[in-house]
């Protein structure tokens, strides 16, 4: 039995596993719409990975005091030991005196970026469960169950609300416009009727009167 065996090994060393789990929390952090495809198992292990790196990142933002660039430093070499090093100039090549190219930054360094100036900032008010896992079904081949791992409150998320909100008022101006629109007809009607005497009687009246006339 696995007792206090917490996570999962996937077949892995300990190394393989979380260089892994290193890389898909930077894809993760890094993609576009914010969201990856992998297996089951994986994004069940990824999930407390991601989001114990988003807390620190939240963390870092309530700090406040003398000392609060310094415990933000200190969070943001926390949360770097979840991701691969950046490049780094060697510094005897600085000390000779070398021109060397600019060396770009690798995808673990901007994702630390990101989660300190934007994800941290974005989940400041939400208690946690920073990630969803959608399952999409079997993959052809090796018949792995596939899953979708996103980031909640994403940008594609805020945009469907806001433009649903914004059909939701377009439909009630229209209901409003057809409102008042009945009701100006119906008081036009009124006032019509009201005028000619309304209805049948008055086409009776208006016969008899004629009678009269010609008799």
């Amino acid at each position: 039995m696995r007792h206090l065996n917490a996570h999962r090994k996937l077949g892995r060393t300990s190394e393989h596993r979380m260089s892994m789990l290193r890389n898909l929390a930077t894809s993760l952090i890094n993609a576009r719409d914010e969201r990856i495809v992998t297996t089951v198992p994986k994004a069940k292990e990824l999930r407390p990975f991601v989001e114990r790196v988003i807390t620190l990142a939240k963390r870092a933002g309530t700090l406040s005091g003398d000392d609060a660039a310094t415990q933000a430093l200190h969070l943001r070499r926390q949360a770097a030991g979840f991701f691969h090093a950046g490049n780094m100039r060697r510094s005897e090549e600085a000390t000779r005196g070398r021109k060397q190219a600019e060396i770009p930054r690798t995808a673990g360094v901007a994702a630390v970026k990101r989660l300190f100036d934007e994800l941290g900032k974005r989940y400041a008010e939400r208690p946690g469960g920073y990630t969803r896992i959608i399952r999409l079904g079997r993959r052809d081949g090796d018949n792995a169950e596939l899953a979708i791992i996103e980031l909640v409150d994403n940008p594609r998320e805020r945009e469907a609300v806001e433009s649903s909100k914004k059909a939701k008022s377009a439909a009630g101006k229209k209901k409003s416009a057809k409102a008042g629109g009945k009701a100006e007809t119906s008081s036009a009607d009124s006032t019509k009727k009201k005028e000619t005497g309304g209805g049948r009687r008055s086409k009776k009246t208006e016969s008899t009167a004629a009678e009269q006339e010609t008799e």
